[in-house]
């Protein structure tokens, strides 16, 4: 049976491979709620609970390509200083937000900052990683 198109809850607790905690539901106190298969999560986290049951656990392992993606050097961009507002108010490891062709928003951390240009790298701070994931799912429900 699958969960396609149902809205679920689930607590979680993600780590990478060296066991470091990302992310975790469970720290919240409120398992995430999402309709599976809706792309409103990671394509691998969305196949997990497609197949899980009403208060099953498991343990996922994600690929990079599943999750967020491999690092795109595309998505790291330099720019000259003296065009950057603010320069001087940033420091390597703030957050910006750029503006996608569409006009969306498109998150950025700065990288590097010098007298000539600054740099931002676009990629999502987990692209390139593989992710594991410890899944409950909470409740699924029904029509």
């Amino acid at each position: 049976m699958s969960n396609e198109g149902k809205k679920v809850r689930a607590h979680y607790c993600g780590t990478l491979d060296d066991g470091t905690k990302f992310d975790s539901s469970y720290d919240r106190g409120e398992p995430i709620a999402f309709t599976c298969g809706a792309h409103q999560m990671i394509a691998g986290f969305d196949q997990a609970v497609a197949g899980m049951a009403q208060g099953e656990k498991k343990s996922v392992h994600i690929p990079a390509a599943e999750a967020y993606g491999e690092r795109r050097e595309d998505l790291i961009m330099r720019f000259p200083a003296d065009q950057v507002p603010n320069r001087e108010d940033l420091s390597v490891g703030d957050q910006l937000y750029l503006s996608s062709p569409e006009g969306r928003p498109v998150p950025a951390t700065v990288t590097a900052i010098d007298d000539a240009f600054v740099t931002l790298d676009a990629n999502h701070q987990l692209a390139g990683c593989d992710l594991n994931f410890d899944i409950e799912l909470v409740e699924i429900e029904e029509k």
